[in-house]
């Protein structure tokens, strides 16, 4: 075809939705599309499993789950200096115990609670440095970035950053070992169908992009969803149905020990989903 006559197509990923850079092996516009959806490709952020290909080679040797874990929380402790607060650098005062407590799991646990608390920003801005997708939403609209309430959402993920050991660099390491285990759990898969309740389909940005009989929609740049339908029913009257790609899933509640409250849940990385959309 003429590339005179050639139809442009604009991204499905708005540009008011992502970065220019990132930090892994795609750009945004990319793995936040509805092509990255369809086919999606392993996601490695900058230099983490180079950098730590001791860990990824010994939990090769451990044949189950339950070993790899515990060998990953190991690690964690031992890596990030958690139980050597004084060698991490960590002076006394009265924000000691709370600094203390700003590691992966209380990231992890505080977004099960309350998705827009300060571990949620924290998260979230993590995702936006790491994959280039921007936060939607965080106890209100982020569209307006002169607003009360994106000024709060910097705020609170400034302060859950504040004096913690490499806490970025924790979730790095945390997304990568998930990552691991699901090649592992599902070697011949590429996605699962996962589910989300929904209250009110105007809390969610559908798109006019799409080219199927399924919604477009524009997901938050992290989101809780789960494997049991019936447990979506549980959190809105409106049930979203759509395929994950492996590489999108955060964690998960069988990641670790206690890691959530929710028994099915998954915390997925947003951008352009294609979804059906089902009432209870």
């Amino acid at each position: 075809m003429n590339k005179t006559n050639a139809i442009y197509k604009p991204p499905t990923l708005p540009a008011s939705a992502r970065l220019p850079v990132n930090r892994c092996n795609l750009p945004a516009v990319i793995l936040g599309s509805l092509t990255y959806q369809r086919h999606p490709v392993p996601l490695e952020i900058d230099g983490i499993s180079h950098f730590h290909d001791d860990l990824f080679r010994t939990l090769a040797t451990f044949p189950t789950h339950a070993d790899r874990a515990q060998r990953f929380q190991d690690y964690m402790t031992v890596n990030f200096l958690l139980d050597e607060l004084d060698e991490a650098g960590l002076m006394p005062g009265r924000g000691r115990k709370s600094r203390a407590n700003a590691n992966y799991l209380r990231q992890v646990r505080g977004w099960s609670f309350d998705s827009d608390g300060r571990e949620g920003a924290v998260l979230k801005r993590w995702v936006e440095s790491r994959f280039g997708l921007l936060a939607r939403h965080h106890a209100g609209s982020l569209a307006d970035r002169n607003s009360e309430v994106y000024q709060r959402y910097i705020s609170d993920g400034s302060r859950g950053l504040y004096a913690t050991n490499a806490l970025e660099s924790q979730l790095d390491l945390l997304y990568t070992y998930c990552q691991y285990e699901l090649k592992r759990e599902y070697p011949e898969q590429t996605h699962l169908t996962l589910y989300r309740g929904i209250n009110r389909m105007d809390e969610h940005e559908v798109q006019s992009t799409c080219e199927s009989d399924l919604q477009c929609v524009l997901l938050n740049n992290l989101n809780s969803f789960t494997s049991a339908r019936e447990r979506a029913d549980e959190f809105g009257d409106y049930i979203l149905e759509t395929q994950i790609p492996l590489p999108k899933i955060l964690f998960f509640n069988r990641l670790l020990p206690g890691m959530l409250k929710g028994e099915d849940e998954y915390v997925v990385i947003g951008g352009v989903y294609e979804v059906s959309i089902n009432t209870i």
